[in-house]
């Protein structure tokens, strides 16, 4: 009781000292307000002005500082929560008493808050692993890595939008937050961490509509590199020597389309990729699919490429989530692709003749005579011992089932796998692909998760579950 009521004496007396600095801000902006400003060109208005911003950044901070540290002290609902949250931990906590921390708001300077502390119990090996530590009432607050919900926020969209780290870092000093690369780093790290944990707990449903829509599904591979270790001794300087490996970040995308067979702007896509392989991304799209209640869809369709890893799946995925009819599309603008590929393996045919043969099997494609097509080409294949045509061909025999570009126009469905084409350019060729670029695997799944959510528009849905998981800890 005795250590209760000290604590309670020295939360209160932060929180007087506050006050006192608040109102002296408050003050100052009264004088502001008296003081006489001559503005005589654009250069005295910036000065006035920056005058002015930093003034009301200052009062804004000493602002929220009161706050925060009010509910700290006498928000009896998250002292519950708070409790709660300790004896969730898997390791027993043991409370080490007030801290002071440093919270950095988007606006104004940082500031000072004290609050309760809570660690695992000191272990007697002290060759073991650092305690693991946190702040309770800071977590569920959503303030991470003594930022703010909104600084952190603000970093992580700099980072995910902009080309790099130092990019974000140059913005942050524009707006008078200087911090390091590796801090820059964490933060959006760790925001996609708790993105990630808090996806995969929360049971709640998306709350669009898809009751009678058109569903097309896709997925796509793209290529980045990774940096891996190599085996060895280090270099002068103690760095390990390391593989840039060409990996393939696997993306899909969910969208529904109109009566005209293009993606509707009312349903913000669902983008997302991973770089752990095919039955991940299946995985990913499982759950994707029963989050929006894939049941109540009008029309289901999968169109993608010819590689195998994928279609291998499909059947199984739309059974295991009760899916009854769906459609199957290769994607018709890489079937063109290899019916060009096999007019250039005949021999005999002069380029106009191979565009005429192109442009004749392309047609028949459209207007559902696939097996026509299929036909020809065993026929331009028999008697040939050519590798290449024989790998055509079977190419076509294996997709011909998913040829059925005119029942799926009839269905106003669209025959081409254009949307994940143009997602992976956005999501990882423009930010994760580049000269020189190698990146650690974590890393990339961050960002490949962070870059989905934005460039499908579902930013506000990846900053709710960044700041709902209660089952991160600051370390």
């Amino acid at each position: 009781m005795i250590k209760n009521h000290t604590n309670h004496v020295q939360l209160e007396i932060h929180l007087s000292s506050l006050k006192l600095q608040l109102m002296k801000s408050l003050e100052e902006i009264e004088q502001l307000i008296e003081e006489e400003l001559v503005m005589k060109n654009h250069n005295d208005l910036e000065k006035i002005e920056n005058k002015i911003v930093n003034k009301t950044d200052k009062l804004a901070s000493l602002i929220l500082s009161c706050k925060i540290q009010e509910s700290l002290n006498t928000n009896n609902e998250l002292r519950r929560e708070s409790a709660d949250l300790i004896s969730a931990f898997p390791q027993k906590m043991k409370n080490q008493g007030i801290r002071e921390v440093e919270i950095c708001p988007l606006k104004g300077d940082p500031f000072i808050i004290k609050t309760e502390y809570f660690s695992q119990k000191e272990k007697k090996d002290k060759r073991k692993k650092k305690r693991t530590g946190c702040y309770p009432s800071l977590i569920l607050l959503g303030i991470f890595d003594g930022c703010t919900p909104l600084l952190s926020s603000d970093i992580t969209l700099m980072v995910t939008a902009l080309c790099s780290l130092e990019e974000a870092q140059t913005i942050l000093h524009e707006r008078g937050r200087d911090l390091n690369i590796k801090t820059i780093r964490n933060i959006s790290n760790r925001y996609a961490e708790r993105s990630r944990i808090a996806q995969l707990t929360e049971s709640d449903e998306f709350i669009e509509n898809i009751a009678g829509c058109r569903i097309v599904i896709s997925t796509d591979g793209g290529r980045i590199r990774i940096r891996e270790k190599k085996r060895g001794p280090k270099t002068k300087k103690g760095r390990n020597h390391y593989n840039g490996a060409w990996r393939e970040p696997k993306v899909l995308i969910i969208y529904t389309v109109g009566e005209n067979g293009r993606m509707e702007r009312s349903f913000a896509p669902l983008i997302d990729g991973t770089l752990k392989g095919p039955d991940v991304i299946f995985s990913m799209i499982r759950f994707y699919l029963e989050k929006i209640g894939i049941s109540k869809a009008d029309k289901v369709m999968f169109v993608a490429d010819g590689a195998r890893w994928i279609w291998n799946r499909v059947e199984k995925l739309m059974r295991d989530i009760g899916v009854r009819q769906w459609y199957e599309l290769l994607d018709y603008y890489h079937a063109v692709e290899h019916l060009v590929k096999i007019s250039e393996l005949q021999k005999g045919l002069n380029k106009k003749a191979q565009k005429k043969w192109v442009k004749k099997n392309r047609n028949l494609l459209l207007m559902g005579k696939a097996s026509e097509v299929i036909e020809e080409i065993r026929l331009i294949c028999k008697g040939k011992k050519s590798k290449k045509l024989r790998t055509e061909r079977d190419y076509f025999i294996r997709n011909q089932q998913r040829l059925c570009y005119e029942q799926v126009k009839k269905e106003d469905l669209p025959i081409g796998s254009g949307a994940v084409e143009s997602a992976i350019r956005r999501v990882v060729n423009l930010r994760l692909k580049s000269a020189s670029t190698y990146w650690l695997r974590e890393t990339a799944e961050g960002m490949l998760m962070l870059r989905s959510y934005f460039k499908s528009g579902r930013w506000d849905m990846l900053k709710r579950l960044a700041f709902s998981s209660k089952t991160s800890i600051e370390r």
